[in-house]
């Protein structure tokens, strides 16, 4: 124990589905290849649009999710993702719930915006009268081909409750909405629930999908995506002085989380310790946090504060790098506060240049992309970064190729619409071993 909480918590499990690949070996591969998976959109006709690329998961009608296959009717595109996303990382950890311990596990998940899909709405408005006013009787009208399960799948709730309802669990729930910082979030508060004795296990992760006609012409309208249509690979280029605007993407992250005492006890391999969570509100803009990066301070120290870690431990930020020229800024103006002298030493990179932003699921797959970068000593690279933006010049972006480093402390940033920051802290697990030694 480190003397500041009760329990560590483990890392046990980890599930992706993404545009750079739909489990964890083959997403870790795609990133450190730095090939972006930008493309033209494929899941709609985009023709009309600003912009018509983005970064879409591959194969979703072939994505395996076992179990009751009932559920899939309950829910959308993303809920597939994150059944497929969590039923593996509950493999990869080597247990799931039984009748005897169900009540100790709990669920917490990050979901997204787009809770309607662009054809349910067109579904309904196609019951409209002549004079535009919608006609309530024929949207109610059983022989017309409007689907009922639409609003159970519209539900805040439904990811979570397909979850636990696939996995028996029975324990703590919640489900967190705060834009794109709503992954980090979300295990963020799963890490509290297992400090303070709610549950023993957590399944938490976040799930998102925006690529629909809908999302795409919100983000269009406030002028946040690239339309960088002709070279969509290099439309994600956080950092760099060109850049223009986010490279739309869509997946789900999960991880396993335990108690740390009863990983070890049942001899769990344990990739890392989660070991701090930040959060602020920082209010400024909608779209835009604060020049001098005061939201992002907050929550990066917080985080650190909340892992009993030092800024000089610190060997890798997975930056939130949206590629928007406020955010990279932004945030590159926070790290030189947080890490002050020593930010020259601190390798940076955002992976969003490979899969893009995946809104509401980004900060769940970067804490599985900072969970790996401890465990295998190896750091991805930021892709598309060919001339660095002067006033992000001060940090030590991994370019040109992965790098090979050792990493006691990770730091995980998402910073959302709406002024939400969340920063995840993550520890080797032998550090993490050592400071419980000497704590005895």
């Amino acid at each position: 124990m480190n003397g500041r909480h009760a329990r560590r918590v483990a890392i046990t499990g980890l599930g992706v589905v993404t545009p750079a690949g739909n489990d964890v070996e083959s997403m870790w591969a795609r990133l450190l290849s730095g090939r972006s998976c930008g493309a033209p959109i494929a899941s709609f006709d985009a023709s009309g649009f600003s912009t018509r690329i983005a970064a879409e998961v591959r194969g979703v009608d072939a994505l395996p999710i076992s179990g009751d296959r009932k559920l899939l009717k309950f829910g959308n595109r993303s809920h597939r993702f994150a059944l497929a996303a969590a039923e593996q990382a509950m493999r990869d950890a080597g247990i799931a719930p039984t009748p005897t311990d169900r009540d100790r596990w709990g669920c917490v998940v990050g979901t997204g915006m787009m809770t309607v899909s662009y054809d349910e709405l067109a579904s309904v408005q196609a019951n409209a009268a002549p004079d535009g006013e919608l006609d309530a009787a024929k949207v109610l009208d059983e022989s017309t081909s409007n689907d009922p399960m639409a609003f159970c799948r519209s539900q805040s709730t439904a990811g979570v409750a397909l979850l636990m309802k696939r996995f028996d669990i029975a324990g703590y729930a919640s489900s967190v909405h705060t834009a794109c910082a709503s992954g980090g979030q979300a295990i963020g508060t799963a890490l509290r629930v297992i400090r303070r004795g709610a549950a023993d296990r957590v399944l938490a992760g976040g799930f998102d999908s925006m690529v629909s006609p809908v999302g795409l012409s919100g983000f269009c309208l406030l002028s946040a995506v690239s339309a960088d249509n002709e070279t969509p690979e290099r439309a994600s280029r956080p950092f760099d002085a060109t850049r223009n605007g986010f490279l739309l993407g869509e997946g789900a992250g999960f991880v396993v989380l335990e108690a740390w005492e009863m990983a070890v006890a049942r001899g769990a391999r344990i990739y890392a310790e989660l070991a701090g969570d930040g959060n602020s509100l920082s209010s400024y803009r909608i779209t835009d946090s604060h020049p001098s990066g005061d939201g992002p301070i907050q929550a990066m120290r917080r985080a650190l504060r909340d892992a009993g870690a030092q800024p000089s431990e610190v060997d890798y930020l997975n930056a939130h790098g949206t590629s928007t020229p406020m955010n990279d800024r932004s945030e590159a103006a926070a790290a030189a506060v947080v890490f002050g002298d020593g930010v020259g030493r601190v390798a940076v990179s955002s992976t969003k240049s490979v899969m893009g932003h995946l809104i509401a699921a980004a900060g769940a797959v970067e804490a599985v992309v900072c969970t790996l970068a401890i465990h295998r000593s190896m750091l991805p690279p930021n892709a598309n970064l060919r001339d660095i933006d002067p006033d992000c010049a001060h940090l030590d972006i991994v370019r040109d190729g992965p790098r090979e480093r050792r990493v006691r402390v990770a730091l995980s940033n998402s910073l959302g619409f709406g002024g939400s920051n969340s920063c995840l802290a993550f520890r080797h697990p032998d550090d993490a071993r050592a400071l419980m030694r000497a704590a005895r």
